[in-house]
């Protein structure tokens, strides 16, 4: 069975591209996000303990079942990783991330997120963390911690352009010898 980790900066597109191949492949789609976040309201305001969610995620990501994980398991994933047969790493231009984020929190919170809602300084507060990705250090979920990260990693790692449609970026998938192997 494959184990494919699709990751990337916050609406870079790990998450669609992860249930797209999921579903074409067959296996399970587990977001990195269901397991570091307890379940709230206002969401994505609380991380889980490393050791909950690190255990929560060990019980969906069997060797012997196929899974994509999508999302960034940096530094809290790490028993998992000689598990990926393949690490796809999605890039995107800055300016059109960001510009993608403020559409898909605009559509999911509406007006919770403008002056005087009750998510308006946690959406400001994650776009700000959202927008440092390219200049933070490696502390910290950022370009240079994916690189560092990257660089260590024994699975074949697929670089992708992610501007480029979720058709082209499945294609590239499956067409690599580590991400179609389940096919």
């Amino acid at each position: 069975m494959v184990h494919i980790h699709i990751t990337g900066a916050s609406g870079s597109g790990t998450s669609t591209l992860g249930a797209a191949v999921a579903e074409v492949l067959g296996i399970r789609h587990l977001d990195t996000d269901r397991f570091f976040w307890m379940p709230t309201e206002p969401p994505f305001t609380t991380p889980r303990e490393v050791s909950a969610r690190l255990a929560l995620l060990q019980q969906e990501a069997l060797p012997d079942v196929g899974w994509v994980l999508s999302g960034s398991a940096l530094k809290w994933a790490t028993p998992l990783e000689p598990l990926y047969d393949l690490i796809v790493f999605l890039h995107l231009d800055p300016a059109v991330r960001m510009e993608r984020i403020r559409l898909r929190e605009e559509q999911r919170y509406g007006e919770r997120i403008r002056p005087g809602g009750d998510m308006a300084e946690v959406s400001r507060a994650f776009l700000e963390w959202a927008e440092s990705y390219d200049t933070a250090g490696p502390e910290r979920r950022s370009r240079a911690a994916h690189e560092d990260w990257l660089q260590r990693q024994s699975a074949p790692v697929l670089r992708l352009d992610s501007v480029e449609p979720v058709e082209a970026l499945l294609a590239a998938v499956l067409d690599h010898p580590a991400g179609g192997a389940a096919r």
